[in-house]
């Protein structure tokens, strides 16, 4: 892996999960409690052998450089790096920003130029998976390809929302077909169930192959797709065009992956994670996921009762409160004999001194965290939020979307969603 560089794509401007990217990218929304998505990518990296990594970013990257600066430090006898590569004006690229994945990669092509770099790998940075890609590269090698792209089996139910390939016996790239729609789309592009079985796979029924977005290229295939056309997006336009004109081999995956980049996806993701026995497991003894080292102390909790929950550091839960299905985040105060259930708490930035608490009530404004009485379902409920005494936000199965409740609190998929540093009064209920 010394010669192979990454890229993960963080520039996007993360509009299917707003209000959560409403002050922050895509790559530094929170997730699990204590970790951000951009850190699933590059554990993966490290995890893999390969320290030399390049985050692609162009909006609200202040909290997400912040992050990366804190926790991603190499020594200095591995010549590591995670580089942040931020849109930028020069003489050469002109003014504009990013206008796509592969525009953002070809407005950085001289990173990827210099001498010792054989192979680029590109990732996102809005999917939660587990990959050893030292293994991809081996099969990369093996096969000859030009490039190889990671697939995974899905049914055929599921494959109107992504890009399927279809490939021949050799595992060769020669179909593809984006978000079929139609049973001709989908027949053009099906496997036979066998082919996949026959590489160890279960296909249990998924019989068509999905892009993961997961792509890697010999480097001087990379420069010569890109620098010889315009296009702008890499599973729109470039792997189409390689398909043609290269040879693209797959890499069969069957484990957990999940892309998170909509509400409804994220918030699923995130109460799957507090399952008994979850799909996809944080804690790994060979391939942890790291994150920035905080120094907490532990949650302290006093009389609650806590089920299929994860609880991040530095909490405190008081008596009473019950916490059923939910994920918390770090440094949440939850009052006396509140309700979670089936919610996402991102926690705070920062702890409150008593001092200052007792000071908000008595301008009658909500301290930092979930006040007294509380009843919170069904929600995600951002970083520094202040939710005050006795509030009601309940789940109503027949609760339409609202892109507005009032300036702070939306409804997205059926989610109730209370953006960073809100503050709903004591008494405040869900209409």
């Amino acid at each position: 892996m010394k010669r192979t560089v990454a890229l993960v794509l963080g520039g996007g401007r993360g509009t299917r999960l707003y209000p959560l990217t409403k002050y922050r990218s895509k790559p530094a929304v929170p997730l699990a409690g204590k970790y951000r998505l951009i850190d699933i990518p590059l554990s993966n990296c490290i995890n893999s052998g390969l320290s030399q990594i390049y985050v692609l970013t162009q909006f609200l990257s202040v909290s997400l450089h912040r992050h990366i600066r804190s926790t991603y430090r190499f020594d200095q006898f591995n010549n590591g790096f995670v580089e942040l590569l931020a849109a930028q004006q020069t003489m050469a690229q002109g003014t504009d920003w990013y206008e796509g994945t592969a525009d953002a990669v070809r407005k950085n092509l001289r990173y990827l130029q210099q001498p010792g770099i054989e192979h680029v790998l590109i990732l996102s940075g809005d999917q939660l998976y587990r990959m050893d890609y030292a293994h991809m590269l081996d099969e990369h090698k093996a096969s000859g390809a030009d490039v190889s792209i990671a697939s995974l089996p899905v049914a055929r139910q599921e494959a109107s929302s992504l890009g399927i390939m279809r490939v021949n016996n050799d595992g060769r790239v020669i179909g593809f077909v984006e978000k079929p729609q139609t049973d001709e789309e989908l027949a053009s592009v099906s496997m036979d169930p066998a082919w996949i079985n026959a590489r160890g796979v279960d296909c249990r029924g998924r019989e068509c192959l999905a892009s993961m977005g997961i792509y890697l290229f010999n480097r001087d295939t990379l420069v010569e797709l890109l620098e010889s056309t315009d296009h702008q997006d890499f599973g729109r336009e470039v792997f189409p065009q390689s398909i043609e004109n290269k040879q693209v081999q797959v890499y069969l995956f069957d484990d957990y992956w999940e892309d998170i980049g909509t509400i409804k996806s994220f918030y699923q993701a995130n109460l799957d994670l507090a399952q008994a026995n979850p799909p996809f497991a944080l804690a790994s003894p060979t391939s942890p996921i790291y994150s920035r080292a905080r120094f907490l102390p532990p949650t302290r909790m006093d009389q609650a009762s806590v089920s299929q929950s994860l609880v991040a550091d530095g909490c405190t839960i008081e008596p009473g409160a019950v916490i059923e299905n939910s994920v918390i985040g770090l440094r949440c105060h939850i009052g006396r004999n509140a309700v979670i259930r089936d919610s996402v708490l991102m926690g705070s930035d920062a702890y409150q001194s008593s001092e200052e608490r007792q000071a908000d009530l008595a301008g009658n404004r909500p301290p930092v965290g979930i006040g007294e009485g509380s009843v919170i379902e069904g929600a995600l409920i951002d970083k520094n939020c202040r939710i005050g005494r006795n509030v009601k936000i309940e789940r109503k199965e027949d609760r339409a979307d609202a892109a507005e409740l009032n300036d702070i609190c939306q409804i997205c998929d059926g989610i109730v969603v209370v953006e960073k540093d809100a503050a709903l009064p004591d008494g405040w209920a869900l209409p």
